[in-house]
């Protein structure tokens, strides 16, 4: 993508408040830049053809229209049934390609499957807690998740790294399989690799050779436990609120969350090209790292209240309680993050989704003000 399409992110901050003003919304063409469309909505579908790129966002996406350049698209739910001219672009709770793509497609997501219908001319990179491969891969396979199946066609290399992984009858690998798990490959009779399979060990480090990133991560962990008992304890009824925020509202959470992450960086970067913007440029940036710290808390606090209404609903307004298990929802976060491949994901999806619950409701408190 060149500079100007990169602009997109930035066009859709501009106008996520006016987006998130009718939430109820179908379908809602933000802008059109020259040949470039850009979409968001809480139930967004689109299929007229799309000249440039598209960059879409929104809770529930359908995607099933032709696009000439790149598609770039991020929300809860993600289907994508149309032909993408140049690369594909994807994060989302649950991502599915039935579609084609006729260079390369990078994917992220807690379910991310390629259907039996999905062809990729070139190479694919996928990152979630489930992966399902049943459709034609034209070029290599990269696949880091909890659990990897592969019953499709990949004429190049695979490499995998996951808990995992099973080849299904339809497997038909072109090039090597080299792969990374905690359980032998499951492969099906039928399934072919004609490169030859390789199990690679895990990376293990002697203990002389560790770093003291262990106490660093403990220290780190502790204060956003004490930050997320002390913030509940001050102001209980607002993080309760944003907690239903992330949980009512999920796919707006994440596309709040994910325009307020892509977007202020470059907003900060553009006032500090001008001499008197860089003033408005760093009061934006101290207030971007405080969001991002208190967007990670809030992440934790909406866990640890959840967890806290299924198992102890009896105890949920208590405001100990509720402390005690926003500290543990932090924990949680943090330990899962310390996953390779999968934790960086799942922390990535905290942030987001911790830090548009938040935006959304300081929203809903200024507009009640």
């Amino acid at each position: 993508m060149n500079l100007t399409r990169g602009w997109s992110f930035l066009v859709l901050a501009t106008a996520l408040t006016g987006a998130l003003a009718d939430e109820r919304s179908e379908h809602l063409v933000l802008r059109q830049q020259g040949a470039d469309t850009f979409v968001a909505g809480g139930s967004a579908r689109l299929s007229e053809p799309v000249k440039g790129d598209l960059v879409a966002a929104g809770g529930e996406l359908l995607l099933a229209a032709p696009v000439a350049g790149d598609q770039i698209a991020f929300g809860g739910k993600l289907r994508f049934d149309g032909a993408v001219g140049q690369d594909l672009y994807a994060a989302g709770g649950q991502v599915a390609l039935e579609g084609s793509v006729a260079r390369n497609a990078r994917v992220a997501g807690g379910e991310v499957s390629l259907g039996p219908r999905a062809r990729v001319a070139g190479n694919v990179s996928l990152a979630g807690g489930d992966i399902k491969v049943l459709g034609a891969i034209g070029g290599y396979l990269q696949a880091a998740g909890g659990r990897v199946l592969i019953d499709g066609r990949v004429d190049g290399d695979v490499e995998a790294a996951t808990g995992a992984l099973e080849l299904g009858p339809n497997a038909r690998i072109g090039g090597r399989l080299r792969y990374r798990g905690g359980v032998p490959l499951k492969q099906d009779p039928a399934a072919q690799v004609q490169g030859g399979i390789e199990r690679l060990e895990m990376p293990v480090r002697r203990v002389a050779e560790r770093s003291p990133a262990p106490a660093a991560f403990g220290v780190w962990t502790l204060g956003l436990m004490a930050m997320a008992t002390v913030l509940v304890a001050v102001v209980p009824g607002f993080f309760g609120r944003v907690a239903e925020a992330a949980r009512a509202r999920f796919g707006w959470s994440v596309l709040a969350g994910f325009l307020a992450l892509a977007a202020v960086p470059l907003a900060a970067l553009i006032l500090l090209v001008t001499v008197i913007g860089v003033p408005l440029a760093l009061l934006a940036l101290l207030a971007y790292f405080a969001l991002l710290l208190t967007g990670y808390v809030a992440a934790g606090i909406a866990l640890g209240d959840a967890v806290l209404r299924r198992w102890l609903a009896a105890r949920a307004a208590h405001r100990g309680w509720r402390a005690l298990f926003a500290a543990l929802g932090v924990l949680v976060i943090g330990l899962v993050a310390l996953i390779p491949w999968l934790g960086g994901l799942v922390a990535l999806v905290a942030l987001v989704t911790g830090m548009g619950a938040l935006l959304l409701q300081v929203r809903a408190a200024t507009m009640s003000a």
